[in-house]
């Protein structure tokens, strides 16, 4: 199917659900989607790049979410894809495009990306698509579409801006993180990013991570959010 634009019905259709139910995912504006008159209208594109994140986690999920149960060597953490020289504390540069050039470098610099134009340019059409940042000052890059050639191991770089840039947040307001994610599949074989989405619902997680004075104090931050997520179990009295 072309990237087309779809109704109400054929939307239902794509996704499984009843007419309903998509009156009111798009009534709450959680499906990206335009009024044309009295009927509504929505991109493939944009309703494929809001399945992604939909299944990786990045957003919250309002269809059926999969299984994070199984072996306990598929639920990896942050330090399998994440270590502290995977951090810029202070971006250098103040717009969109900006932001993803020097993630970009950062991660090719490391052996993480192998062709970096090419990272470039698909985070930059992932976001003409629909952008990254969902609010709260918070944003997840990745590609529409994976390319394993490209990406040497699934990696995750993270940039700050104390100051906040204008990334056409879905709140309106300024993007100070910006988690940039490599992946290599479609499938959701890397639990981590179900994790971290989990881990910057809280509030005061992400306070610590703006508070942080450099890039030890933001991976420290990070992990320990991690670590806050899962508690261990309790002991049992014997």
């Amino acid at each position: 199917m072309e990237d087309r634009l779809m109704t109400v019905k054929q939307l239902a259709a794509y996704l499984n659900v009843n007419e309903r139910t998509v009156l009111k995912l798009v009534a709450d504006g959680t499906v990206p989607g335009v009024k044309v008159g009295s009927q509504w209208r929505f991109r493939k594109a944009m309703i494929d790049a809001w399945l992604d994140d939909q299944m990786l986690g990045v957003l919250p999920r309002y269809l059926s979410a999969p299984s994070m149960e199984g072996s306990p060597r598929r639920m990896l953490g942050l330090t399998t894809c994440f270590q502290p020289d995977h951090i810029i504390s202070e971006l250098n540069f103040g717009t969109k495009n900006g932001v993803i050039e020097e993630l970009s470098g950062l991660a090719h610099g490391l052996g993480l990306v192998r062709d970096k134009t090419w990272f470039v340019g698909a985070l930059i059409e992932r976001e003409n698509v629909l952008p990254g940042a969902f609010g709260g000052g918070i944003a997840f890059l990745h590609t529409l579409r994976r390319n394993p050639e490209q990406i040497a191991r699934p990696f995750m770089v993270l940039g700050r801006s104390r100051e906040g840039i204008e990334f056409d947040a879905l709140d309106g307001k300024p993007t100070h993180l910006f988690f940039v994610l490599g992946l290599k599949y479609d499938e959701l074989h890397l639990p981590w990013l179900y994790k971290l989405s989990q881990m910057l619902a809280d509030q005061q997680a992400v306070k610590a991570l703006l508070d942080a004075p450099d890039t030890t104090a933001l991976y420290e931050a990070l992990i320990r959010a991690e670590r806050n997520l899962a508690p261990e179990p309790a002991k049992v009295a014997r």
